[in-house]
Formats: C-alpha cells, sequence, structure tokens
C-alpha cells in the first residue's frame, strides 16, 4: 500500500491555518483527512481545557500578572503526551494510504524535532503560514476564543528554524488564495525538501542556528 501525502501548515494562533485547512480540502483533487492540532486537543475531557488543570496541558506564564501583560507559553506533561500522540496519529493515518493535512503550531523545539523523526520517510510538505504580529493581534482580540497575547507569545517561537518547502501571507492573500497557492506547489514544483533537511539539521542539535 502507498503512503499518503502530508502537509503540516506551521504558524502562530490566530494566522490562519485552519481557514486553509478547509480550503485545501475543497481545492485539493484527492481526499485529505484534518488532523489538526485544535483536534487532538479537544479529544480532552472539558476539565482539562480550562484551569486548574489547563496547565497541565499548557502552562501561562505572566511577566505581569496583575495586569496579565507578558505572557509566556510552555507546555505541560499532558500537551506533551496530546502532541507527541497526535504526530504518531499523522504517521499512523498516512502509513494506511490517507491522506492528511494537519495545521500546528511547533512551539517548542522538541516538538519540531519529534515531528521530523515520526515523518520520516513520509511526502511531507512543510508549509509557514505567516502574518504580521498587529494583524494576528487583531483577529485574536475580535474572534474572543483565545488568550490576549497568545500569539504574541508563540510568534517569534515557530518559525525559529526558518525552514520551509512553501511560505504564505495570510494578511495579503485569502484562505483560498493560500490553498491554491500550496496546490500549485505541490503540482508544480520541486519535491518537497524541507523535512529532509531539518532531519540532520535537528540530529546536530543546531535546530537554533537554522
Amino acid at each position: 500500500m502507498d503512503k499518503g501525502t502530508v502537509i503540516i501548515l506551521n504558524g502562530t494562533s490566530s494566522s490562519g491555518k485552519t481557514s486553509i485547512v478547509k480550503a485545501l480540502q475543497e481545492v485539493l483533487d484527492e481526499p485529505y483527512l484534518d488532523a489538526g492540532i485544535d483536534k487532538f486537543l479537544f479529544m480532552l475531557p472539558k476539565r482539562y481545557l480550562n484551569e486548574p488543570l489547563w496547565h497541565q496541558v499548557f502552562d501561562y506564564l505572566y511577566a505581569d500578572p496583575i495586569n496579565r501583560t507578558g505572557l509566556s507559553i510552555k507546555a505541560g506533561p499532558v500537551g506533551h503526551r496530546v502532541i507527541a500522540g497526535m504526530h504518531h496519529s499523522i504517521a499512523a493515518l498516512a502509513r494506511a494510504g490517507n491522506n492528511v493535512v494537519a495545521d500546528h503550531v511547533l512551539l517548542e523545539r522538541q516538538w519540531l524535532k519529534d515531528c521530523v523523526e515520526v515523518l520520516r520517510g513520509f511526502r511531507v510538505w512543510y508549509v509557514g503560514v505567516r502574518c504580521p504580529l498587529e494583524v494576528v493581534e487583531q483577529r485574536e482580540r475580535e474572534r474572543r476564543d483565545r488568550t490576549c497575547g497568545q500569539a504574541r507569545a508563540q510568534f517569534d517561537l515557530v518559525h525559529a528554524h526558518g525552514l520551509y518547502d512553501l511560505e504564505v501571507d495570510t494578511s495579503i492573500s485569502s484562505p483560498m488564495d493560500c490553498a491554491l497557492q500550496i496546490k500549485r506547489r505541490m503540482e508544480d514544483g520541486p519535491s518537497p525538501q524541507a523535512f529532509h533537511l531539518l532531519v540532520e539539521k535537528l540530529a546536530n542539535d543546531s535546530v537554533g542556528q537554522v
């Protein structure tokens, strides 16, 4: 059985990844299963999606707790297990011949390393979803279903490795336009190389210098 193709969309919260996933499912000729990060987080019992247990998934730390500014985010033990399971689930789906598209927030270096290692040997298109900070912060305020400061806390971390097969900018392109850019790259461009290159770089523990 042939392995399926995997598309990983990496970007901050509110950068537009989920909308691109939906658009890709519309425009790609073959079916792609949506196996994004929120799908896995919402498998958790509801009590883990709020405090006092949310910190076991993600721990939110404020430099100024009174005014709730200067947010930094670290994954908790439950969060690490969920993300590891997400990567292995994507691999299992693709190994069974399914195509998979997943929006991700690769917040921690170990997550990227794990994702690259687990998906080694698969055809993986690695797409950076970019958007200026002021735009994602405005979207974050308008959505009202995200912790304010979350996008800023993620902004300098998720793209730190700086290596993609393709990057899209949701501040200048609609989700459908981004999906069509990705489709054209998959159909007309060279084979994906980003994950292959990251295997070697991460094996040398040089991701912070990529």
